[in-house]
């Protein structure tokens, strides 16, 4: 959605390497924003970002207008049963409807053999993946491991809305995941680890929508240590929300 960092970029250099030709969109989707959400004031630089994309070697960037994406009003749309019922889409209702129905027509417009999506965006990675597998599509998805700051803060476009103060407490979210995953593994009940985790993350000031152990593949939460599972974390401190997460 623009507004590119070093995790956007990783994601353009290992298509570079494994692909023939690669493609980058660049659209601030207006579907999977919310009523009272940072549609209008979402960073967007285009020109910064083609010059950061061409750079790492991608051949064509496609930016298009919400007029071309949507040159009436949308009347059908795609919607993910089971994956996208909790967390994100808990909290941010129609929101993977929008992400849905966007990725379908990018792929639909691109045609891509290959697709690469960064990790650190965890559910819509899941909806994604279901969304591919249950429509048949062509697709190889690449999920890339979460890009961070030296201080473990996930990259984000969002981490730019940061206060000073802010922006030193940021990492706390990703301190808290390594915590609480490594007391899992000790043999900790999830709840009592993710309560842990709501308690100190709203210590520094943060407001937590969810902190939660959950099945890679339904996104259901865990009540005990599982194969295939993860911890998921979101939260706002002061106007910025972040979310992270890592693999069990």
């Amino acid at each position: 959605m623009g507004a590119l960092h070093e995790g956007h970029l990783a994601l353009v250099q290992r298509s570079v390497e494994e692909c023939d030709i690669t493609i980058v969109s660049l659209f601030v989707n207006p579907t999977q924003f919310g009523p009272n959400e940072d549609f209008e004031r979402y960073p967007r630089d285009e020109r910064r970002d083609a010059e950061l994309v061409e750079s790492v070697g991608a051949d064509i960037l496609f930016a298009p207008t919400v007029d071309e994406i949507y040159p009436r009003e949308l009347g059908t749309s795609i919607h993910v049963p089971e994956v996208t019922e909790l967390w994100e889409g808990a909290v941010r209702p129609g929101h993977f409807n929008g992400v849905a129905t966007v990725v379908a027509k990018l792929f639909n417009i691109v045609r891509p053999n290959r697709a690469y999506f960064g990790q650190k965006d965890f559910q819509q990675c899941a909806v994604i993946k279901r969304m591919v597998e249950d429509l048949n599509m062509e697709i190889k998805l690449s999920f890339e491991p979460t890009v961070r700051e030296k201080d473990g803060l996930a990259l984000s476009s969002r981490n730019r809305y940061l206060s000073a103060d802010e922006r030193s407490v940021a990492p706390t979210i990703y301190q808290q995941l390594k915590e609480q995953r490594l007391q899992i593994i000790e043999g900790m009940t999830p709840s009592s680890c993710c309560e842990n985790a709501i308690r100190r993350l709203s210590e520094v000031g943060f407001i937590v929508d969810y902190f939660a152990y959950v099945d890679n593949a339904t996104l259901r939460p865990l009540d005990v240590l599982a194969d295939s599972s993860s911890l998921i974390c979101a939260a706002k401190i002061g106007k910025t929300r972040l979310i992270d997460n890592i693999q069990i």
